[in-house]
């Protein structure tokens, strides 16, 4: 890891669009009615709450879109603001929190794209498997904060990933 000389526009271009994104997460339940939104509980890849979600004004119905086709949104494995269920469950919410903040560090650092990052990103993502597939097969029941926990660091290597990835691109044009 070094530091960069100047901060990198175009990371910084990807970090304010996941700033706004997260942003949105956590503004969305604040500004909808009390109690209006409490269990969206569904699966992955089907609009499960279509009828709820399209009551909702936008840009908050499309946020919540996002969180119906994306996430599972199980109520228990959510947290709740202003008494309504937040768009994506505690693990997807700190990825995106996690992914922020990986991207926002690569504004002002540069990774080298060797065997150390991949090492670190393997580190990263590895709680996420352990805790989701000790889960799955009914070792245990996670929390939500560990659901959290293992989704920011998840995340943060994302972002460490997107941000080395946008500067490998930089790097195939800047050559051209």
């Amino acid at each position: 890891m070094e530091k960069r000389e100047k901060p990198s526009k175009a990371i910084f271009v990807f970090f304010m669009f996941f700033l706004i994104w997260v942003l949105l997460q956590f503004i969305s339940p604040l500004i909808l009615p009390s109690n209006s939104i409490t269990d969206l509980s569904g699966v992955t890849i089907v609009s499960d709450n279509k009828n709820v979600i399209e009551k909702m004004p936008q840009p908050i119905g499309f946020v919540y879109t996002a969180g119906d086709v994306l996430c599972h949104q199980k109520a228990e494995r959510s947290f709740f603001i202003n008494n309504n269920q937040m768009p994506f469950c505690s693990r997807c919410t700190g990825i995106w929190i996690g992914i922020v903040i990986g991207i926002g560090m690569m504004v002002f650092y540069r990774f080298e794209l060797d065997e150390k990052i991949f090492f670190l990103i393997v580190l990263g993502i590895l709680p996420l498997g352990v805790d989701g597939a000790g889960q799955l097969v009914g070792l245990w029941e996670s929390i939500n904060s560990v659901r959290l926990v293992t989704g920011v660091l998840t995340g943060f290597v994302c972002g460490i990933s997107l941000g080395i990835i946008i500067d490998e691109f930089r790097e195939i044009i800047i050559r051209k």
